[in-house]
């Protein structure tokens, strides 16, 4: 499961439906529909906010805004709630900027034209996620994070 900190408009095709997919599997997963991926790292974010029901269905409605301004049909009636006006959930930089990279390395393979188009943007974070000064997050497990564990000394600020 991955649930991406960047906006959805770096996403290619199949990036934008899998976040969906995942999404709404997450969603799933918070209303104690299933018993997989109960405590998938992903899910902390969201399970520490005030209601994270409100959250997940925050940030499938802004994937599905992303997916409609490309023509997807994403069906709105599988959000459970949402409200774009809550309060934003904190991304660290070091997080941004791992998501980033580890996206471009997919999108060079998969969409040479996305990653060419991606890779003259600077990262911009999912519309419900307020950046902070910070490390990848802990439960991200690749052996490329140790890399991304201290932005600043990549000089990102």
């Amino acid at each position: 499961m991955r649930l991406w900190s960047l906006h959805p408009s770096f996403l290619d095709k199949p990036g934008i439906l899998g976040v969906w997919r995942e999404g709404l599997l997450a969603q799933k997963v918070l209303t104690g529909k299933t018993r997989g991926y109960i405590n998938h790292p992903q899910l902390i974010r969201f399970k520490k906010t005030t209601d994270p029901l409100l959250y997940i269905g925050t940030y499938l409605y802004f994937v599905y805004v992303e997916g409609s301004e490309r023509g997807y049909k994403f069906d709105t009636k599988k959000i459970l709630k949402y409200d774009p006006k809550i309060d934003k959930i904190e991304v660290t930089i070091g997080q941004l900027y791992f998501e980033y990279m580890h996206l471009l390395k997919k999108l060079e393979k998969r969409d040479p034209e996305k990653y060419k188009e991606d890779l003259k943007r600077e990262p911009q974070p999912h519309p419900i996620f307020r950046v902070v000064k910070g490390d990848v997050e802990p439960w991200e497990k690749s052996k490329i994070v140790k890399a991304f564990r201290n932005p600043y000394k990549l000089g990102f600020s």
